[in-house]
C-alpha cells in the first residue's frame, strides 16, 4: 500500500496513575495507592493510529480536538508519530483515568463529556479520507463516526478502498461498503439486541448468530467478533465461521480491541482475505497483550518516547528448570526421538512427569535421527515432533539436542532424575555419567508392550503390501 492508512474516530486522553500499595486507608476499606507517577497516552482512535504508526505504516488520523489543556496534550504526544487532521470537538477532551498498582486496576475516573457536532471539517479532513489506502473507522461514541460531512467522505470511498469499522453501543451504523466490522462479544450482543435480534447467551454459537445478523443487517462482508484470549470469530457468509485462535496471553487487556482493528486493517491494507487479515489481528492482539498492553505502552512512551512493543519472550526449557530449583523442586528428563507419538510414548511421559515437578523432552534432531534410524526418518520433522510433545499436558517444555547422544545437553539440564525406559534394562547409558556427576538419579519405567515407532511403521508396510 502507497498511500496512507487513515484511522477516523474518536480520541481519548487516558491516564494510568501508576503506584505501590500496601496499606488500606484508615477511614474506608480501600488501598493507600503511594509514590504514584503519571503515566498519560492516546485512547480510543488515537491507540489505533499509534499502534499502527508504531508497525511502520504511515498514518493520518482523523478526528476532532478540543482546545483545552488535554487536548494540547493528546495533540503533542500524537505529532510525533503520525498526522494529525482534526476538526473542532464541542465540550471538553474525554479523558479516563485509571488509578493502579501492583499491575492491577484499583480504580478508573472518567470525565469530558466532548462531542463532534455536524459543521464544517476542513480540506485537511477532506484530503486525508479522499486519498487514504485503508480506512479503519475506530467509533468511541463520540461523534465523529455520526458526523455527516465524515459519513459523506468515508461513503464515497472506491470499493477499492478497504474499510473496518470498530463499533461502539452508543455509535452510529456503518456506511455502506465496509468490508469487516470488529465488535468484541458484548458489543456484538448489544448491537444486535438494538437490531432486533433475539440471541442469549453467550460462546461461540451466540457469537455466530449475532454475526451473521448483522452482517446480513448492515450489508457487510465479514463481521470479526472478538473473543478476548480464545481468538475471533469471522463470519462473512460461509456456511460454517472462521475461527483465528489467540496464543495464551496474561495481564492487562486494555487497547487489545484497538490492537486488532489496527492489525486487521494492515493486512487488509497489503491485500489479505478476510481470513488471513482476521488472523494477523489476533496475532497482533496477542503480542500486544504479551508486551503489557496499554499500559507497557504508556511507560514505554515516558521512558522512551516510542510506541513500538516488543512481547515477553515465552518461559522456555532454561527458564522452567531455573524456575524449579528455585523452588526447591525435582527436574525430571526424558529423551528420545518421538517420531510419530504414540501411546507408549505417552505413558511413558506421564509416568516420568510424576516423579517430579517439572518434565523436560530431550529431543533428537533431525539428523541425529537419521543417524540412528537410518535415511527414510524421521518421518515428523522436528519443530512438528517438539510442538506435539508441548501439546501435552505432561511435558513442561521439549528441547532439541544434534549429537549422537544428549550428554552434552544433559551437562547443561543437570537433571534430578533421568528416565528411560525399561527396554534399557542391562545395557550402558552413554549419558550415565554425566547425569550421575551432577548427583542425578536413572529411572527405568514400563513401556506399553508392542507400542513403537519401529513397529507401527512395520505393519504399516505390511498391511501396503
Amino acid at each position: 500500500m502507497t498511500a496512507p492508512l487513515v484511522v477516523v474516530g474518536d480520541v481519548l486522553l487516558d491516564i494510568d496513575i501508576v503506584g505501590t500499595s500496601s496499606r488500606l486507608c484508615p477511614d474506608a476499606p480501600v488501598p493507600v495507592v503511594e509514590q504514584a507517577e503519571e503515566r498519560p497516552r492516546p485512547g480510543g482512535a488515537g491507540l489505533a493510529a499509534l499502534l499502527a504508526a508504531a508497525a511502520g505504516r504511515e498514518v493520518v488520523l482523523v478526528t476532532a480536538l478540543a482546545d483545552d489543556e488535554p487536548g494540547r496534550r493528546l495533540r503533542a504526544m500524537l505529532d510525533k508519530h503520525l498526522e494529525v487532521a482534526a476538526f473542532h470537538l464541542h465540550g471538553g477532551t474525554p479523558c479516563k483515568l485509571r488509578i493502579r498498582s501492583g499491575g492491577q486496576s484499583v480504580a478508573r475516573l472518567d470525565a469530558g463529556e466532548g462531542q463532534a457536532l455536524d459543521g464544517p471539517v476542513g480540506p485537511r479532513v477532506t484530503d486525508a479520507i479522499a486519498g487514504a489506502g485503508a480506512v479503519l473507522v475506530s467509533d468511541y461514541g463520540r461523534g465523529v463516526a455520526r458526523h455527516r460531512a465524515v459519513r459523506s467522505l468515508l461513503g464515497g470511498l472506491p470499493a477499492s478502498v478497504p474499510v473496518v469499522w470498530d463499533p461502539h453501543p452508543r455509535g452510529e451504523p456503518p456506511v455502506p461498503g465496509v468490508r469487516l466490522l470488529t465488535p468484541n462479544e458484548e458489543e456484538a450482543a448489544r448491537l444486535a439486541a438494538a437490531d432486533g435480534a433475539d440471541i442469549s447467551g453467550f460462546g461461540l454459537s451466540a457469537a455466530g448468530r449475532r454475526g451473521r445478523h448483522l452482517g446480513r443487517a448492515w450489508g457487510i462482508e465479514g463481521v470479526a467478533i472478538t473473543l478476548g484470549s480464545e481468538g475471533a470469530l469471522l463470519c462473512d457468509g460461509s456456511d460454517a465461521p472462521f475461527l483465528a485462535p489467540a496464543r495464551p496471553a496474561r495481564g492487562d487487556s486494555c487497547g487489545a480491541g484497538d490492537s486488532f482493528a489496527a492489525g486487521a486493517v494492515g493486512a487488509l491494507a497489503d491485500g489479505a482475505e478476510l481470513t488471513a487479515a482476521v488472523t494477523e489481528g489476533v496475532r497482533h492482539a496477542s503480542e500486544f497483550v504479551r508486551a503489557g498492553a496499554a499500559a507497557a505502552l504508556s511507560a514505554q512512551l515516558a521512558e522512551t518516547g516510542t510506541a513500538r512493543l516488543v512481547p515477553e519472550r515465552g518461559e522456555d526449557a532454561w527458564d522452567i528448570v531455573e524456575r524449579t530449583r528455585r523452588a526447591g523442586g525435582t527436574v525430571v528428563a526424558t529423551g528420545g526421538c518421538f517420531d510419530l507419538l504414540h501411546a507408549g510414548h505417552v505413558s511413558l511421559l506421564q509416568q516420568a512427569r510424576r516423579l517430579g515437578d517439572c518434565l523436560i523432552v530431550c529431543v533428537n534432531s533431525d539428523a541425529s535421527v537419521r543417524r540412528r534410524k537410518g535415511p527414510t526418518r524421521p518421518l515428523t520433522p522436528a519443530a512438528d515432533r517438539v510442538r506435539v510433545l508441548e501439546a501435552l499436558s505432561d511435558v513442561d517444555a521439549a528441547v532439541v539436542f544434534d549429537d549422537d547422544t544428549p550428554a552434552p545437553l544433559l551437562e547443561r539440564l543437570r537433571p534430578d532424575v533421568w528416565v528411560k525406559g525399561a527396554d534399557y534394562a542391562g545395557t550402558t547409558l552413554p549419558e550415565a555419567e554425566t547425569v550421575r556427576a551432577h548427583n542425578g538419579e536413572i529411572v527405568l519405567l514400563p513401556l506399553l508392550e508392542g507400542r513403537s515407532t519401529t513397529r507401527l511403521l512395520s505393519t504399516t508396510k505390511g498391511n501396503a503390501s
